[in-house]
């Protein structure tokens, strides 16, 4: 696998053994079959306990059966994952920094005790209730509500472009407090809403061209009466969502370097094995050019990637910092991908192989999480103290 500069040399036992683990799981498990969910429009949902008993949910966070490793083995295993199809990662990125490290940081005792293990193991599902149908960029301008009752919250509001809703048991959902005339407190929260509860739908959205081997839907939220409970105590505000948007941010930054790598490893092996004109394409200039432009720049992402570990492993890790990291990586993936299929020719167009599939996915990568526009301008008030948002 690529590792130009050798960065691999400086792993520890434990790193190598979850790099290594998630890379022969998605051999033997996925990677032959990946190609004809993502035409299906489907996701391995059977697959969803066995990545629990590997580790596969939030193993950066410690406690209640997680294991604490460290960040960058965290980013190993969502670079390992992407490698394989994003929808993979996604639905692994989801479950662990959405939904299970909210309420890790932020959720009651019983709240943990309640979802952190069953959440870890795979025995129950959870989706991010945050982007709205009209509020996708700018989610302070949430217009899903949650009006005080005698004994809790009624939850009013739809969200859209959530992962996992489909098949999710419990969904976190960021909702505005209100007196119930359409007036608030000025706080947003989060809700853990059972998907079974009197009022919650989660339709799938179908006929996607992107992300396809991924479960994506709507949740909706009609007079959903949810206890006080089942608010997340430690945080008020848009914080608390923004917070778990640089932790997923975060494994971005490293799943598409994954998804790259994986496109440069392709377009190498099919250039050396290709033959026109009597001999391997490798050997024409072009393709040389393209395969070394390639590689340096994906080689660039992954420093990029294992900069952030560092940060993030001593407490120093900025969001701006990891916009940095989620706006290049994404986009070096969506380039990378297409330069690949380029190599493969006409057959680069079939699902026999993975850059085009890649390349598609990361039009949704490129718009997730913060769209890479969002974050140009998060440097940039990071850069010169001038928001442009306002």
């Amino acid at each position: 696998m690529l590792d130009y500069v050798d960065l691999e040399a400086d792993l520890s036992a434990e790193e190598r053994l979850i790099r290594d683990t998630a890379r022969e799981f998605v051999a033997d498990k996925l990677e032959s079959e990946i190609g004809e969910h993502w035409i299906e429009g489907t996701f391995p949902t059977d697959l969803i306990p066995e990545m629990g008993d590997l580790g596969f949910y939030a193993p950066n966070l410690e406690g209640y059966g997680l294991p604490g490793v460290s960040e960058t083995a965290y980013g190993l295993l969502m670079a390992e994952l992407e490698a394989c199809d994003s929808g993979l990662r996604s639905m692994a990125s989801v479950q662990g920094a959405l939904v299970m490290y909210p309420i890790h940081a932020y959720g009651s005792e019983a709240q943990k005790d309640d979802w952190l293990e069953p959440l870890g193991a795979g025995e129950a599902v959870g989706c991010f209730g945050l982007t709205e149908p009209q509020h996708g960029s700018n989610p302070s301008g949430m217009e899903t509500t949650a009006k005080h009752d005698d004994d809790g919250y009624v939850l009013n509001g739809s969200k859209t472009w959530i992962t996992n809703a489909p098949i999710a048991d419990v969904a976190l959902v960021w909702a505005r407090v209100t007196d119930g005339d359409g007036a608030d407190d000025g706080s947003v929260r989060g809700f853990l809403v059972e998907t079974d509860r009197e009022g919650v739908t989660t339709n799938e959205i179908k006929e996607k061209l992107s992300l396809r081997a991924s479960i994506t839907g709507e949740i909706g939220l009609n007079g959903v009466h949810v206890p006080e409970e089942s608010v997340l105590p430690g945080v008020e505000g848009m914080k608390g969502p923004l917070a778990c948007l640089t932790q997923a941010r975060y494994g971005i930054a490293w799943g598409t370097v994954g998804a790259a790598r994986n496109c440069f490893e392709t377009a190498r092996q099919y250039a050396l094995d290709r033959e026109q004109f009597g001999g391997p394409i490798a050997r024409f200039q072009l393709q040389q050019e393209k395969l070394a432009e390639m590689a340096t720049q994906i080689t660039l992402a992954q420093l990029l990637a294992h900069r952030l570990a560092d940060l993030k492993e001593r407490g120093d890790l900025r969001p701006q910092q990891v916009s940095m990291a989620k706006r290049n990586n994404v986009r070096v993936a969506r380039n990378q991908s297409r330069i690949a299929r380029e190599i493969l020719g006409g057959n680069g167009i079939t699902a026999d192989y993975s850059p085009m599939r890649h390349l598609t996915n990361m039009e949704t990568v490129y718009t997730y999480e913060g769209t890479h526009d969002i974050h140009s301008l998060i440097l940039g008030q990071d850069l010169t103290g001038v928001a442009a948002f306002e």
